[in-house]
């Protein structure tokens, strides 16, 4: 009987190493990113035509680096610096304008800097940056908003919070019109009666935006989400020597599949990658190119929140967005 039970655990702990895809989506702290990529993709729907751009590190002259701004929402006649603010617990706004969070259960009370405040200065500093580069923003153009996204906020008297934040409250009662058309609360908690800017700036911004700095970004299994920046692959020298073309100024996308494998042998992954093509938004089928390698190989990665080196399995990946 010992016997048969030493053999399962031996087998169930060979099945574990070269099936699994390890615990990096479960122990890595993903619900920041992962917000901002949920504000973003709900804002892009109720905004049709608009575009959303997420985890901009944008060129601060001043200080000479690099500010990193949540998203970016630019519709026609208009662009939003916004601020993803994924808090929970009790919520409120002190008279110099930090905020104070509190947990339901460990009822510890946490400081936070004004973040209107810090959304004003990145919108400044984003104004410069798109000045710099021959886009020159009419009066009142950019605006700042700062979102609470997590639905197990609870803010204490929300009256006194400026108008450009919005509760999760607010959040969730905001629905798309037909037509592109919008109700009377989005545009007083975006438009503000900003008038119509001119076609050629609005295709200027969406380019310069599109080609500015941002973080690099992993798609993880369970649709969570992690910005950083990548820094190489570790693994099996002729895994590694497999994935030599993949750097950041030849390769813009990287798609992870699993291939299938019988038996008890390691299984081997699929990685698709893409070139670098700034006269497109995409690839063509004909352009992407792949090679296969263990499920063993990891990425490792520099987390933009908290700032530390990452190892990831590839198989826990789902795609790699790389900025140039």
């Amino acid at each position: 009987m010992w016997f048969e039970i030493i053999c399962g655990l031996v087998i169930y702990r060979l099945c574990k190493y070269f099936f699994s895809d390890g615990d990096d989506v479960l122990d890595v702290e993903t619900s920041d990113s992962s917000a901002l990529f949920a504000v973003a993709d709900r804002l892009g729907k109720l905004y049709d035509g608009g575009k959303v751009y997420v985890g901009l590190r944008i060129p601060d002259a001043d200080t000479a680096s690099r500010q990193h701004i949540d998203l970016v929402l630019v519709n026609k006649g208009e662009a939003v610096v916004i601020a993803v603010k994924n808090f929970s617990g009790f919520v409120s706004v002190k008279p110099d304008g930090s905020w104070v969070s509190e947990s339901y259960t460990k009822h510890k009370a946490e400081q936070h800097p004004d973040p209107l405040a810090e959304t004003k200065s990145q919108a400044s500093i984003l104004e410069s940056y798109l000045e710099q580069r021959g886009a020159a923003l009419p009066e009142g153009y950019l605006s700042c908003k700062v979102i609470l996204s997590n639905p197990k906020v609870s803010t204490i008297q929300s009256s006194s919070f400026p108008p450009e934040i919005i509760t999760y409250d607010q959040w969730v009662k905001m629905k798309p019109e037909p037509k592109s058309l919008f109700s009377g609360w989005m545009k007083g908690a975006f438009r503000g009666g900003k008038k119509e800017m001119q076609e050629s700036i609005h295709q200027k911004l969406n380019f310069i935006l599109s080609t500015a700095p941002m973080w690099d970004r992993l798609e993880l299994k369970g649709n969570k989400y992690v910005l950083g920046e990548f820094l190489e692959f570790k693994g099996k020298q002729e895994d590694i020597q497999a994935l030599r073309h993949i750097k950041r100024s030849k390769i813009s996308r990287v798609v992870v599949q699993k291939t299938s494998m019988l038996g008890f042998a390691p299984s081997r992954l699929q990685v698709l990658y893409s070139p670098r093509d700034y006269r497109s938004e995409g690839a063509s089928a004909s352009e992407w190119k792949e090679v296969n390698v263990r499920s063993s190989t990891e990425v490792l990665f520099q987390l933009e929140n908290p700032s530390r080196v990452r190892k990831f399995k590839l198989s826990s990946i789902v795609s790699m967005s790389l900025s140039a």
